[in-house]
């Protein structure tokens, strides 16, 4: 009896003391209610969730701030001609909140090549890999044993034999069905590989929700690659219902030293071993005319830094914002400002998939935000030949930026993402142009239409968007 008594004393003890912390945690208060009235009524169940995709990380960093400055700091010494300080002044707001709270320095004198295939991306890869003369440093989400996986990694092998120096990460939870002899090949002539957040028990892991969904290339210091594509053959082929539709972008100029120190400060993370900076940040000259930031973000960031951007890119938009994503599952304070935007004028045209890659959840949340969106005029767009998968917005043929952030809970708080932040008219417009490509190729949803659809569906989308802050 006695030992009963005290079971329950303790398991009472760590609900209390959960509860206390997250309400010390001084979260939204909205989610603070939802975890404690979860961990009230399914104290096991609960207390798991909590740990898994609930604890809060901003108080955590990657690496330490030493580390990080001395990384920064080879930009600044390096690229110092190229640290723009006179903004203009339709972008100002935009430029000065995200070098105050994400420290992306705004730099000139890039060039920068929008891709929409993944064959046109994955062949100007390989040939820039065979180029590579001093190191290659590689990170994907998504890194698969299969004919693209292959065809990357034997173009890495050759060159580790020349004695070019290859890094990769991959995020671990992102590829946990990937045969490890997949990377032990890679291993086994001489790249460096290593997993971002080794999961060795995820059910038990309080890092298991946190992915690193960054894309990004560095060769030599002096060409980049960011995006929304991976390494996977399904990029190449599509899937049974049609094609793969993804963006990315390929960065010569001084802005690759900015690539370079994400993924250095991910390398480190992972326990990686420090490279000579003086190598690993040759001066760029200026090779164009586009002036852009890279932003990083994740479950560590202080300041939610991809959604602040988003919001404060399409508050200050004057005639359109177009938005390409997987999903469309926004945070309330994005929701508003779209929903302002398309109340006061301006063009908002959001396109997603019609159906998803996989999974029934994801999909049916991103319809249950539809119905509001359409009320406030926002015209919706569903991707119909084949999955929509890019990462975009552009604004009034003026700013675009290209990445791995989708519009959700997961993009914006939970995981490690990375976006090129561009202000310049050439790539506005053709981005674009791009759009209403896609656009021909896409239905538009109609209010009156969309209101009328069966009451089980409306349910069930109810019910997945309960879920959208972990999906």
């Amino acid at each position: 009896m006695t030992g009963q008594i005290l079971k329950y004393v303790f398991i009472l003890t760590v609900i209390l003391g959960t509860i206390l912390v997250i309400i010390t945690e001084n979260r939204n208060p909205v989610k603070t209610l939802a975890w404690c009235v979860v961990l009230v009524f399914m104290p096991f169940i609960g207390f798991i969730l909590y740990i898994l995709f609930g604890m809060d990380n901003r108080h955590r960093r990657l690496i330490r701030k030493e580390e990080y400055d001395r990384l920064k700091g080879m930009t600044e010494i390096m690229q110092k001609d190229d640290i723009v300080s006179e903004i203009p002044d339709r972008h100002k707001p935009l430029v000065t909140m995200l070098s105050r709270a994400n420290g992306a320095y705004p730099l000139s004198g890039n060039n920068v090549e929008i891709m929409t295939d993944f064959t046109t991306m994955s062949d100007r890869l390989v040939r820039d890999i065979e180029s590579a003369r001093h190191h290659i440093n590689i990170l994907f989400f998504k890194f698969e044993d299969d004919p693209a996986g292959n065809k990357i990694a034997d173009a890495l092998i050759r060159k580790s034999k020349e004695g070019v120096q290859v890094r990769i990460i991959y995020d671990e939870a992102g590829n946990m069905m990937v045969p490890r002899r997949f990377y032990r090949r890679l291993r086994k002539h001489g790249i460096q590989v290593r997993g971002f957040i080794r999961i060795f028990l995820p059910i038990l892991s309080r890092d298991y929700n946190s992915r690193n969904h960054r894309k990004v290339v560095v060769i030599d210091g002096k060409v980049g690659y960011m995006g929304g594509m991976n390494i996977a053959q399904r990029y190449a082929e599509g899937i049974k219902w049609g094609i793969w539709r993804d963006t990315h972008i390929r960065i010569t100029g001084p802005a690759v030293s900015e690539l370079q120190t994400s993924f250095l400060t991910d390398w480190k993370f992972t326990k990686g071993d420090t490279p000579n900076l003086d190598s690993m940040y040759p001066h760029n000259e200026s090779c164009g005319n586009t002036l852009m930031q890279i932003v990083t973000g994740g479950s560590m960031d202080r300041w939610n830094i991809m959604m602040q951007a988003y919001m404060t890119a399409i508050a200050g938009s004057r005639k359109y914002a177009y938005i390409q994503s997987p999903y469309f599952i926004p945070p309330e304070p994005l929701m508003r400002v779209l929903q302002n935007a398309a109340l006061s004028g301006v063009d908002v045209r959001i396109m997603i998939p019609y159906r998803g890659d996989k999974g029934i959840l994801p999909p049916l949340a991103s319809k249950s935000y539809i119905e509001d969106a359409l009320t406030a005029g926002i015209k919706i767009y569903f991707y119909r030949k084949g999955y929509m998968h890019a990462k975009t917005l552009v604004i009034d043929d003026c700013l675009v930026t290209i990445g791995s952030t989708n519009i959700d809970f997961r993009g914006f708080e939970q995981d490690f993402e990375i976006n090129a932040f561009m202000y310049d008219e050439v790539l506005a417009c053709q981005q674009r142009d791009i759009f209403l490509q896609d656009q021909n190729d896409s239905q538009l949803i109609n209010l009156e239409e969309w209101e009328t659809r069966p009451r089980l569906e409306k349910a069930m989308e109810s019910f997945a968007r309960i879920f959208s802050q972990v999906l």
